[in-house]
């Protein structure tokens, strides 16, 4: 763009401020547009690792359930100890990506944390976790599945 050989200095540093405070509000907008492609990208990976672990829980829970009625007489077996190494192996590989597992037994009940499937009288008002029939987990504060659990009056 030629510039106006008749023009006032005054008239250059308006136009010169008027470029400075664009470009100043061009370098915002995009420093604002990264901002949001990282925030965009940090929840898109937490959307597929709980995507992915959700599919990966009714293994765990498979073994937990076959561990649990294990014989007496097998409990020292080495295949035993071995699905035991497993189910440790799996919840320490959860552990360390951020899942964490409800507590349960014993807490006050908490709909964000807990599914109460069943209810059992008792003789207080406070409602506590009496059992967990399914184990629950989080990520975060994102609650990849809730815990499934009996619930009593105490």
């Amino acid at each position: 763009m030629p510039k106006n050989p008749k023009a006032k200095p005054n008239d250059a540093q308006t136009e010169l401020q008027a470029l400075t405070e664009a470009l100043q509000r061009e370098r915002a907008d995009a420093t604002n547009i990264r901002r949001q492609h990282e925030a965009q990208i940090a929840s898109l990976r937490t959307v597929v690792k709980s995507n992915v672990v959700r599919d990966l829980l009714p293994v765990i829970d498979n073994f937990e359930r076959a561990l649990k009625h294990v014989p007496r007489d097998l409990a020292d077996n080495d295949y035993i100890q071995g699905i035991q190494g497993i189910v440790k192996q799996f919840e320490k590989t959860l552990a360390d990506i951020g899942v964490e597992r409800i507590a349960t037994v014993g807490e006050p009940f908490n709909p964000q944390y807990h599914e109460a499937v069943t209810m059992d009288e008792g003789e207080g008002v406070n409602e506590v976790v009496s059992e967990e029939l399914q184990a629950g987990y989080k990520l975060g504060d994102d609650v990849i599945r809730h815990a499934m659990v009996r619930v009593k009056l105490v």
